[in-house]
């Protein structure tokens, strides 16, 4: 068994957010990572994908991002050197290859199980991020074409000529059904009618409509609804010329399957060859299944990062519920401070 102070789990965008602010600290830790090269989810993307904001505005903390020369929101190729410069410019210790399999409990900390040896630490922070587990709705009926998330889409070649639907009237549903409309036949399905940020919006007015709601209901104000408030969508350039083109137009969500393809309540029908679930995700914690943290509503109680019955881990990385926007490049920095703050308090007075 290997002894550290700080497990970090994932070496993503709040892991190397969390190791940095470890580095400075002072403390004794590890980043276990279970990919074989670096840049958390970013490799694993579609070709087109990119940034929703200007590299200056997408920096993790102490090192801003480089510009990207040719366009203004860069790709995740960029992303990805970024992530990889950024690991070894501030030498954080990553063990690469190295799924955790399980946390438990131990008299004097917490036992972190990979695939290749065990951990003893007194504090982890989870930061596995969430692309690991996409969500697929359930939908009545049989469909006998192809079904694909948004993990698995690459580019609009394999489609050409298909009959695609995309379902989802978030960034991802917008972004893949803009970029098939250069090869295939596409239908966009929305849950609700797709709400379009303003064109000038971007992520970093994003990240400070997150980080006002927070201060707002942290003083026990009215809910401002934070981004959600703002729309759906960041009307990139490539969406937004789709969506100027009429190639966007969203019909509402489908009732079940037959054969060919989606049926909607009024018994319309359309073949299809293809749907793809640009439906979200789900935060990847079932390494934590051992510690028994789920409430009724399935989810862990935190308070920040904080774990509520197990002070000694933290969550990192997933969205909202653990810090306004901190599953962004521009927001994991400010919850991954406040993170390793309280896990150097608590080492240092011993709770």
């Amino acid at each position: 068994m290997s002894t550290t102070k700080v497990v970090v789990i994932g070496g993503g965008q709040a892991g190397l957010a969390a190791g940095y602010y470890l580095r400075r600290a002072g403390l004794d830790f590890v980043i276990l990572d279970a990919q074989a090269t670096p840049g958390g989810a970013w490799p694993h993307g579609w070709d087109s994908l990119r940034l929703f904001s200007p590299a200056q505005f997408s920096s993790l903390p102490g090192w801003p991002m480089p510009p990207y020369p040719s366009e203004w929101y860069p790709p995740a190729g960029h992303v990805v050197d970024y992530l990889t410069a950024y690991e070894k410019r501030y030498e954080l210790p990553i063990r690469r290859s190295e799924p955790v399999s399980a946390v438990s409990r131990t008299e004097g900390g917490l036992q972190v199980a990979t695939d290749s040896g065990t951990w003893s630490a007194e504090a982890v922070v989870s930061a596995t991020g969430t692309w690991w587990r996409p969500f697929l709705p359930l939908v009545p009926g049989s469909f006998a074409g192809r079904q694909l998330h948004t993990v698995d889409y690459r580019n609009p070649d394999e489609f050409a000529g298909q009959r695609v639907v995309v379902v989802g009237g978030g960034n991802s549903g917008a972004q893949i059904a803009a970029d098939l409309t250069t090869a295939a036949e596409v239908t966009w399905v929305t849950r609700r009618p797709p709400r379009y940020l303003p064109d000038e919006v971007d992520g970093h007015a994003l990240f400070d409509a997150a980080t006002r709601r927070r201060r707002v209901l942290d003083r026990g104000e009215a809910d401002t609804g934070g981004v959600a408030a703002l729309g759906d969508i960041v009307a990139l350039p490539p969406v937004r010329r789709a969506r100027d083109a009429g190639l966007l137009t969203a019909k509402p969500m489908f009732a079940r399957f037959d054969e060919d393809g989606p049926v909607w309540s009024d018994d319309t029908r359309l073949p299809a060859d293809t749907v793809i679930w640009c439906t979200g995700f789900r935060p990847a914690l079932s390494h934590l299944a051992p510690l028994r943290l789920r409430g009724a509503d399935g989810r862990i109680a935190t308070h920040g990062t904080r774990v509520v019955d197990e002070p000694r881990l933290h969550l990192l990385g997933y969205g909202d519920w653990t810090g306004p926007a901190s599953a962004t490049l521009i927001g994991v920095g400010m919850t991954a401070r406040a993170a390793v703050a309280d896990i150097t308090s608590h080492l240092d007075t011993g709770r």
